[in-house]
This record gives C-alpha cells, structure tokens and sequence, in this order.
C-alpha cells in the first residue's frame, strides 16, 4: 500500500476529540447486533468479553491514560506541507476515511436509493459520549445509528496487531470500510430490520449484517486507488497490492466469532454468534472485493454465508 504524498486531505470528515470527548466510568451495554440506537463494531462484545469482561475504562489499553489532552488541529498536522504526515496514525486514518467515502458517494447512488449522505469519524481516547450513550474503548470501533457517526480509540490497531497477530497496515482500513459499512446499512435502512430478527446464532440478523459490512469493505477495496484527494486531482493510494489484500482478510480472520472464543480459553459456541467465523468475514470480504458490487452483498437473501 503506497500512500499518494501530494494528496491533499479533506479533514473536515474527523474529529480529532482527544481525551476530551467524554467522561470516566461505565460504557452502555451493547444490544446484539446494534438494533435500533445501539452500537455497531467490528469487534464489540466478544472483544470486550476476550479481553477481561465488563466494559470499564482503558479496558483495551491496559490502563494506559497517555496522549495528548484534548483535540489535535489536523489541518496542520496532515497539510500537505507536513512531509512526515503519513508517520501520524491519525493522518493516514484520515486518508482512508477520505477514500472510502469517495468511493460511497459514487457507490451508493447505483444503489437506487439517493445519493450519499457523508459522516463523520471521531478520534477518541479512552471514552467518548455519543448519540448512542457513552462508551469507552472497550468496546473497540463501532458506528453509532443515532448520531450517524463512526467512532475510534486508534490503540485499537495496537491490540489488534498484539493480541489477534492481524499487524498488517491494511488491517486499519479495512476496520474502518467495515464501520462505514454500518453507515450504508443504516442509510439504507437495513440496520432497523436487522434489529427486528434474532441478535446471536450462526444464522442471525447480527451476523448477517456484520458479514455484509465486511463485504461493503471488499467493494471499497477493489476500488480504493480509484478515490481521489479534496481537489479532484490526485489519487488517495497510489498503489494497492494483494499483500494488502491478504492482510485485511488476515484481520478478519482474527476477529471471526469462533477464532474469538477460541483464543479466549473457551468453548467455540455457535448460538452467541453475533458477527460470524473467521471464514465467513474472509469469505464476505473476498466476495466485496472480487465483484467490486455492494449490491453483490446481500448477506439476507442467502443461507450461504
């Protein structure tokens, strides 16, 4: 993956909310399958039961309370002007944010429902207040339906490369393709009828919705290098090779249900699914990323998955 040094970064679509983003304390208890007003994530629950149980502060970062108090001015830091930029995490998470919601907006229309309507991505530490109620990091990456927003404690990725050996780059933005994944389905209103169906087991709306995210991410994917920077001009990626590839479906294998409770000294147990197998996510995202099609995703209307 080969970030473009020349483009130039739209940073209106994240806030960069620091420690200052919200309080201490409990986070909310996440409904399965981020029915109506809850919480969608890549990992959620079964991460947090993974990693110690209950949902309090720094669960994900060990305590951890460093960085810096309070929001970062990322037009100076990500401008173009800044040659070491793409050092910054916060930098090139702003790039493919940028990127993946260049490819909605062309995407998503094809969809025959209107044209896309962008959303926001936070940055945050430890614990953020949202429309959905306040969480803390515990609960890993997740898209709020209330407020329409995506939401991320970036140490995410460290955990990710550390406790689920998905330490590939591309493993960030796949992370986050799947939460804007959320966002379509939430535009599109198939969050809402997911909430009406069972909310764990192998074949449930849960894990139908969260394998179609992952396969509204292989679209993005495929697609990637063709977005472009605030100007129109010049491409996001310059380059994306099948070593990305491989690393985004390395990432989804280490967050598929069963590799979850396996890791977690557990019996693999299928009827508390709620995001599907390592293979299924693989398998959905390989599916996105072949056809290049969201509407080749509809994880619904199969007893495939």
């Amino acid at each position: 993956m080969e970030l473009n040094e020349r483009a130039e970064l739209d940073t209106s679509q994240v806030n960069d909310r620091g420690r200052g983003g919200g309080g201490g304390g409990m986070g909310i208890p996440l409904p399965g399958g981020g029915g109506r007003g809850g919480l969608i994530g890549i990992v959620v629950a079964v991460l947090v039961a993974l990693l110690g149980g209950g949902f309090g502060l720094n669960a994900m970062t060990n305590g951890d309370e460093g960085g810096q108090a309070g929001g970062t001015d990322l037009e100076q830091l990500c401008s173009r002007e800044n040659t070491k930029r793409f050092d910054d995490v916060r930098c090139r998470n702003l790039l493919f944010v940028n990127s993946i919601q260049g490819y909605w907006e062309k995407a998503y229309p094809e969809l025959g429902k209107g044209k896309y309507e962008p959303t926001d991505t936070n940055y945050f530490q430890a614990a953020v207040n949202t429309g959905c109620g306040q969480a803390d990091s515990g609960v890993g990456p997740f898209y709020c339906p209330a407020d329409r927003q995506v939401y991320i404690d970036l140490s995410f990725y460290d955990e990710l490369a550390s406790r689920f050996g998905a330490k590939g780059e591309f493993a960030q933005p796949y992370v986050l393709a799947h939460e804007y994944g959320h966002h379509i389905q939430n535009l599109l209103g198939t969050n809402e009828k997911a909430g009406q169906g069972d909310q764990s087991g192998p074949r449930s709306a849960s894990v139908r919705l969260e394998l179609q995210a992952d396969c509204y991410a292989g679209a993005w994917a495929e697609h990637a290098t063709e977005s472009k920077d605030k100007t129109g001009q010049e491409p996001l990626f310059t380059s994306i090779t099948q070593t990305d590839i491989n690393e985004a479906l390395k990432a989804a294998e280490a967050i598929g249900d069963d590799s979850i409770q396996e890791r977690s000294g557990g019996q693999v147990n299928p009827d508390s699914f709620t995001h599907g197998t390592s293979a299924q996510r693989q398998r959905w995202f390989q599916q996105g990323f072949a056809s290049g099609d969201p509407k080749t995703c509809d994880t619904f209307a199969t007893d495939q998955l």
